[in-house]
């Protein structure tokens, strides 16, 4: 796939379009599944200013807005963080949660077991690898799903009462990571409904009833409702790159 993710940020006064390519590799390959590029642009005259490396800039703004989902949404006393996949993206929101919030443990779990081997000795803090994924989800109060699963790996039955999940994979509307269980049992979070309705195959095919956006929340016009067992389901939006773009682009021309 090639994605194309133009927007305009008025209150940023920023013009950018990412070019995303998107490759599911068969066989495990040094290349990055995800690869992108950030165009940003004069708004006044449509001069190209930057060309910045969206890559990065899609890890660390898809983990940060997990992050503030799950700030809103979580439980009061979460003390086990479990993330199933082993990729850029868990690596990403490994690195903002452990910075955010203090959990007392960290698991993951990942279809190929070396890959999550390789994510516990990379990362900073103690992480511990489990050969399931019921293992690593069983009694986890945030969970974060960052995989290449079609079908669901994610199953209602294993989740602990009142438990906060960030659905970041599954990004087709025939892909999914979360079973219907788990959907239609829990109160969905989305950052964009019209996104979400023809993209996000775990809304799609669970036909699971949005709740709110996550905008919603932060303006206080939707409850966010910590206390139930609660979805976050994470597609990106085009303006989440753009003012990610003009913050690198203001911090690079202040150093220089």
């Amino acid at each position: 796939y090639l994605g194309v993710m133009p927007a305009y940020s008025a209150a940023d006064d920023a013009l950018t379009t990412k070019l995303v390519t998107f490759y599911e590799h068969l066989k495990d390959s040094s290349v990055p599944s995800h690869q992108a590029t950030v165009l940003l642009f004069d708004p006044s005259n449509g001069t190209l200013k930057a060309v910045l490396d969206g890559s990065v800039i899609t890890a660390k703004r898809t983990a940060a807005v997990s992050a503030i989902a799950t700030k809103l949404l979580m439980p009061a006393f979460a003390e086990v963080l479990c993330i199933l996949g082993a990729g850029v993206q868990a690596y990403s929101h490994y690195d903002i949660f452990t910075e955010l919030f203090t959990f007392k443990e960290v698991r993951i779990w990942n279809r190929t077991k070396e890959k999550a081997l390789k994510f516990a000795s990379c990362v900073g803090g103690a992480v511990r690898v489990c050969s399931s994924a019921q293992e690593a989800v069983t009694g986890a109060d945030v969970i974060v799903t960052v995989t290449m699963a079609t079908t669901p790996i994610l199953f209602g039955d294993w989740v602990k009462p009142g438990a906060h999940i960030n659905a970041v994979g599954a990004s087709r509307p025939d892909w999914r990571e979360l079973d219907d269980e788990l959907m239609k049992n829990s109160v969905l979070f989305v950052d964009s409904r019209d996104a979400a309705l023809t993209e996000s195959g775990d809304v799609i095919l669970s036909g699971a009833e949005i709740f709110a956006e996550l905008g919603e929340v932060l303006k206080g016009t939707k409850p966010a409702l910590p206390e139930k067992t609660t979805v976050f389901k994470s597609l990106g939006m085009a303006v989440e790159d753009t003012v990610a773009a003009k913050f690198v682009y203001d911090a690079w021309s202040a150093g220089n």
